[in-house]
């Protein structure tokens, strides 16, 4: 009896190391092979289309999707220099619409992402733009005065206008925002409420209504969580010396 339980508690012995050596072999292959390596990650807004195109990522097919994007655009920032919105392809952008005149929404707006400015204000990957739907009223020397109180020239932070723009067709089109000309109401015009959270490829990936309390949070969260995206995927390459 002796004898069969020291041989029993041996094989018991070995197959317990032979789990815990093959395991994480074993639970590595399947990930491989299944593709269910997942992080967390935003979604994309917008149109899709599937070409019917393919590509190879862990081993297998992915169909390709092609994403709504908004395109570069140049306008003009307060201090009277351009600014090319999206030519960098390794910054985040946030931006939305507001019109200097505007003392509700606008200035809300405004005050709600100064927030945003200064928690990032040491990371250059993060880009603010707030962009004036007023191009005749708010040129360059109005948007300077409006936005002296927040000192944007230290954040990377852009209150930018351009007349030669049609800033309508690009704010519904391209932002997916409201924007027009309000010809009944008190104010001039009508804009959505939202800041837009853009990746490096000038996707959409959140939406924050400036109505709902915890959405500007939200918003900071979500910046992080792009940031290890767009690390993760676009690794630093490590130049090895020759």
């Amino acid at each position: 009896m002796d004898n069969n339980t020291g041989q029993k508690k041996g094989i018991k012995t070995i197959l317990i190391l032979a789990v815990i050596l093959l395991l994480p072999g074993f639970l590595y292959f399947v990930l491989n092979k299944s593709g269910s390596n997942s992080y967390a990650s935003l979604p994309i807004f917008g149109k899709k289309v599937v070409p019917g195109t393919t590509h190879r990522k862990w081993g297998r097919d992915i169909p390709d999707t092609i994403y709504h994007t908004v395109p570069p655009v140049d306008f003009v920032n307060f201090d009277g220099k351009k600014v090319h919105l999206l030519d960098n392809d390794t910054t985040l952008s946030v931006v939305h619409l507001m019109y200097s005149r505007d003392a509700s929404l606008s200035r809300t707006m405004i005050k709600r992402l100064d927030q945003i400015a200064n928690r990032f204000i040491q990371n250059k990957k993060v880009r603010l733009y707030s962009i004036t739907v007023d191009t005749a009223y708010d040129t360059p020397e109005v948007l300077a005065k409006y936005a002296k109180v927040y000192k944007p020239w230290t954040k990377s932070w852009f209150f930018v206008t351009d007349p030669s723009v049609d800033i309508f067709k690009f704010a519904q089109e391209s932002l997916l925002q409201d924007a027009l000309v309000n010809k009944e109401g008190s104010k001039p015009f009508i804009i959505g409420s939202n800041y837009l959270l853009l990746d490096t490829k000038g996707r959409i990936r959140g939406i924050y209504d400036i109505n709902v309390k915890t959405d500007v949070d939200r918003l900071e969260d979500e910046i992080k969580l792009l940031l290890v995206e767009e690390v993760r995927n676009h690794p630093a390459t490590i130049e090895q010396k020759r």
